[in-house]
């Protein structure tokens, strides 16, 4: 077993995380991966080692260290975005002695699971329906026998700026924000190659999250949004740490088949040696851009190139655990890569006919071929980029550019 990392974030304060799409009045279901990444990468690059921390991550065929995306946790419970191929649960894992409660739950409308919750599942056992209610703020599956509040709202903040001594203001800005209940924050789970990297990059990692824990993820940072406190961190073994439940019952042999599943705790960007079986499994994809933050060429409002990305919660059909790549979004004539991070960090799932009852056979109504193959009349091309992490045009605006001078720092929301 990897050594590996759980890291908790309590936000002191709102965070922003804009949609791909931009929309100051938006926001981003998730603090995905890939800008988690790039907000790590600034951190490196001000705490003087960003060269050897590109050579271990994006520049490396194996990287040193892998990790989720922010996911919601409130008290003890830890939220994550179920596996596709067990969500909604089929009727045989769900007991209720009423018919009539069980035809009005909405399952669907959970975006985020309990993790103990998707362990039962996958375990096997059922889950009874009077337990739970689905938080319409959060998209959080709640108890319903444990009073509580939603982990955290959307909300939309205005802003001003205001002359000292004229006392003149300007055009409010409005934005979407995200705000945490009390005992409410992200996590996020990082993994180590071996034990070798763990030494390396384990105290360097803390001290780059202990760093944004004070300059702030996310966009607006300028205004002290994204703070949180000082970041907790448990150290493990994977996938022991995050599922201890059924990684016994995996090695036990329980329910452990031939069939090659993994559930994407991460943002995916396949590389040519990952031999994915697009015809089975159940993903969904993202679309993914913004702007660029370089140190090397200050003052840009150069849009990165956009990229379709695998999205958290996806199941991929694979015999080997997918490693992914990272893709550079540059744009032509940029003097530096920009890397846009699609490796994964994933967990094999027991063979769930052996615990489910099937209902439709799961196939994506995609051809056999790589998704990211589709429209390629469209895409850019871009010099050596791996076709499985294509690049393509999008009518999707990325997220508008602030008016203010001192928003230059934020604009990327902690992007490279």
């Amino acid at each position: 077993m990897q050594p590996a990392v759980l890291l908790r974030l309590r936000p002191l304060g709102p965070w922003r995380f804009g949609p791909g799409e931009g929309g100051q009045h938006q926001i981003d279901t998730l603090f995905r991966s890939d800008r988690l990444y790039s907000a790590l990468t600034l951190a490196a690059e001000s705490l003087g080692f960003l060269e050897e921390w590109l050579d271990a991550t994006a520049r490396a065929q194996a990287p040193a260290v892998v990790f989720s995306s922010l996911f919601p946790y409130q008290g003890d419970t830890l939220f994550v975005p179920p596996p596709l191929t067990i969500w909604p649960p089929p009727a045989s894992s769900v007991t209720s002695p009423s018919p009539v409660f069980l035809s009005k739950m909405r399952w669907e409308a959970a975006r985020f699971i309990p993790v103990t919750t998707i362990e039962t599942l996958l375990s096997g056992q059922s889950i009874l329906a009077e337990q739970w209610i689905v938080d319409a703020e959060s998209g959080c599956l709640l108890r319903r026998d444990r009073p509580s509040q939603s982990p955290f709202r959307v909300v939309t903040r205005t802003r001003v700026g205001v002359d000292r001594i004229s006392r003149a203001s300007a055009h409010p800005h409005a934005s979407a924000c995200v705000e945490f209940e009390s005992g409410s924050g992200l996590w996020s789970i990082f993994r180590f190659g071996d034990e070798a990297a763990e030494a390396t990059w384990g105290n360097r990692i803390k001290a780059c999250l202990r760093l944004l824990a004070d300059t702030g993820f996310g966009g607006h940072r300028s205004s002290g949004w994204g703070q949180t406190a000082d970041p907790e961190f448990r150290s493990g073994r994977w996938p022991g740490l995050l599922t201890p439940t059924l990684d016994r019952l995996m090695r036990a042999g329980g329910v452990n088949g031939d069939e090659p599943l993994f559930w994407l705790l991460s943002l995916y960007s396949p590389a040519p040696s990952d031999s994915v079986d697009w015809s089975l499994g159940n993903y969904g994809l993202v679309v993914r851009g913004g702007r660029i933050q370089s140190s090397a060429y200050a003052g840009t409002d150069t849009l990165k190139k956009n990229v379709r990305m695998i999205a958290e919660g996806s199941v991929l059909s694979v015999q080997q655990e997918p490693v992914g790549t990272a893709v550079n979004v540059a744009p032509d004539g940029f003097p530096h890569p920009v890397y846009r991070l699609g490796f994964s960090l994933s967990l094999k799932l027991p063979n769930l006919k052996e615990i489910t009852e099937p209902t439709e056979e799961p196939v994506e109504a995609t051809p056999p071929d790589s998704p990211l193959e589709a429209e390629k009349e469209q895409r850019v091309e871009v010099e050596e980029i791996p076709a499985a992490g294509e690049i393509q045009k999008t009518e999707e605006a990325p997220e508008p550019v602030s008016e203010t001078a001192g928003e230059e720092s934020e604009r990327s929301d902690n992007e490279i």
